[in-house]
């Protein structure tokens, strides 16, 4: 985006995910900045806590939920649109198809071309080791039985919810007492 930023950043290690297809991104930190929707004449301005990613990307910045509630934006993905509430009216933002295909193709090339996380790429070099009959999935179920205690174990207490009509009984187990 064109800003310096280095000595504004707060550490931040929590990754966030669904950026970059199968994998996890780890930010550099975050910074807190002033984000204006609008014109000169109908505006809205919030401060919005952006995590700062060394990663190339078709987008300069993703506004999540947070970022979204705090404008009390109303995204419309289908049409491509975005509304704010302002101080004069709705401000509506339209999106290009064009573009947001273009954005698409450059993120799945970069997924196609970016490094795997290295925990996935144990399970993956451990799967390629195993044989074809250690990758097969069972067709058996599971067994339905189980353990059964001894009747003589259990008790069965006979409570009747409504004095007089015996079709009102309610049977607990257990070991509980009389109360």
């Amino acid at each position: 985006m064109g800003l310096d930023i280095s000595n504004m950043l707060t550490p931040s290690r929590a990754p966030f995910y669904g950026i970059i297809p199968r994998n996890v991104a780890t930010p550099l930190g975050s910074v807190i900045l002033p984000v204006t929707f609008g014109t000169k004449d109908n505006d809205h301005t919030e401060y919005i806590k952006f995590k700062v990613a060394d990663f190339e990307s078709s987008y300069h910045a993703i506004f999540g939920r947070p970022a979204l509630a705090k404008f009390i934006a109303v995204p419309h993905y289908i049409y491509l649109l975005l509304k704010i509430p302002s101080k004069t009216g709705v401000l509506t933002f339209r999106g290009d198809l064009k573009k947001l295909y273009d954005c698409d193709q450059e993120a799945i090339e970069y997924a196609v071309t970016s490094h795997m996380l290295e925990p996935s790429a144990k399970v993956f070099a451990t799967m390629k080791k195993l044989t074809n009959l250690e990758m097969e999935i069972s067709s058996q179920r599971p067994s339905k039985s189980r353990v059964k205690p001894n009747p003589s174990d259990i008790s069965v207490k006979a409570i009747q919810l409504q004095e007089g009509d015996s079709s009102k009984t309610v049977l607990i187990r257990g070991g509980l007492s009389d109360k």
